[in-house]
Parts: C-alpha cells; sequence; structure tokens
C-alpha cells in the first residue's frame, strides 16, 4: 500500500471542476468518488478538518493519495464536495416525501421529521456540519449561499402555500417564521452532537412543529 500511495503522489495533480469530477469521463459520481467522500466526512468528524491529512482521507477510503487528486484539488473541495453530495441527497427524499401532500402543516413537519432522521442516521455528517463548517468563516459563507439558501427557500415556500390556502397567518413574515424553524431544528443538533447521552434527535420534529404551528396557524 506505501508504495503505491507514494506513486500516485508522484503525479501532477490534475484540475478538476470547482466540486469534483470523476476521473474517467469528467462527471461526478462512481464508487471511488462515493468512498472518497464518505471517508472524508468520517475522518474530518474524528480528527477535525485542521488536522486531517488527504492522506487520511485516501487511507479510510482504500485508495492511493493520487487517485484523490484525480477527483478534487484540495481537501477543502472534497469537503465542500462531501457536505453538497448530503444535501442533494436531502433535498431528493425531501421533494420525495413532500408530494404526498399538499397541506402546508404537514409539509413543515415532514421537512423537520427528515431534517433531524437523516442526520440521526449520520452522526459523521452532523459532527461536521455543526462544528467543523462553523470554524471557517470562508466555508460557511460559501456553504449558505449553495445549500442553505436553497433550503431556507423551500421552507419559505411551503409558509406562503399555507399562506395562500389560509391556514397559516398570512400577516407571519415567511422569512422569520423560516429562521424561527431552522434556527430551532439545528440548535437541537448541535446539542445532540455535543451530548455525552444517547438519545433519538429525531423525535424531537413534532415538538418543534407543534411549537412553531401554534404561532403561526389561522385561527377561526
Amino acid at each position: 500500500m506505501g508504495q503505491t500511495r507514494q506513486a500516485g503522489k508522484s503525479k501532477t495533480k490534475p484540475g478538476p471542476e470547482d466540486r469534483g469530477r470523476n476521473a474517467s469521463d469528467g462527471t461526478r459520481g462512481g464508487d471511488k468518488y462515493r468512498r472518497i467522500l464518505d471517508a472524508a466526512i468520517a475522518v474530518i468528524a474524528e480528527k477535525g478538518f485542521h488536522n486531517s491529512r488527504v492522506s487520511d482521507i485516501a487511507d479510510r477510503a482504500d485508495v492511493a493519495d493520487g487517485t484523490v487528486y484525480l477527483y478534487f484539488k484540495s481537501k477543502e473541495q472534497i469537503l465542500m464536495a462531501g457536505l453538497d453530495s448530503g444535501f442533494e441527497a436531502f433535498y431528493r427524499r425531501a421533494k420525495e416525501e413532500l408530494a404526498s401532500t399538499t397541506d402546508a402543516r404537514a409539509k413543515l413537519r415532514i421537512l423537520a421529521r427528515l431534517h433531524l432522521r437523516l442526520l440521526n442516521q449520520n452522526r459523521n455528517m452532523a459532527i461536521v456540519l455543526q462544528t467543523e463548517l462553523r470554524q471557517s468563516a470562508k466555508f460557511l459563507a460559501e456553504f449558505s449561499q449553495r445549500e442553505l439558501k436553497g433550503y431556507f427557500d423551500l421552507i419559505r415556500e411551503i409558509i406562503r402555500e399555507g399562506q395562500a390556502a389560509g391556514s397559516i397567518r398570512k400577516e407571519v413574515p415567511d422569512k422569520i417564521a423560516a429562521a424561527c424553524l431552522f434556527g430551532a431544528l439545528d440548535e437541537l443538533v448541535t446539542s445532540w452532537v455535543l451530548s455525552t447521552r444517547d438519545y433519538d434527535l429525531a423525535a424531537s420534529a413534532d415538538p418543534v412543529i407543534d411549537l412553531l404551528l401554534g404561532g403561526m396557524e389561522a385561527r377561526p
């Protein structure tokens, strides 16, 4: 393994697209690409971003160092690609589950449950999102612009749907309501990551939605 990895390091690093690419055809995807992303999230969750090396990620993914550079230019790019991939999976699941109802209140509940359930199932991703990402203003700004904005827009759209249908009060500012929902879920995840107790994070979704809807629902 050591000789293979050293040989990989001697190769010139290609310049892939900003979010990584497949080494054979220039597109993202493939088993090695997926393994590198999963390994990066696991290693960074365990060691912290600054203490993690590309060689650590390569070891965990069972690939040569040079193979990592066929897909990514830097450790920073691997991290952002891993987070992007996680959010893309979240959006796919959200789209599928939200299609089951037209009621905005039910959609908010589905979204909250999904948010907490997926992170409950992937503690490494939760650690990276709640701790490592926030140690860099640059990473956080990039991630917020690319992923969090889309998430906020989705929540706001659901709230506006409820207002149009008459189930949510029209005077409720959708931007503030979206910030309240995300902020509550985000804090619950942070507390869970930092806690020494083992408990079901997803069980907190319904109480949060009940509390939020208590202040937003239209009343006769």
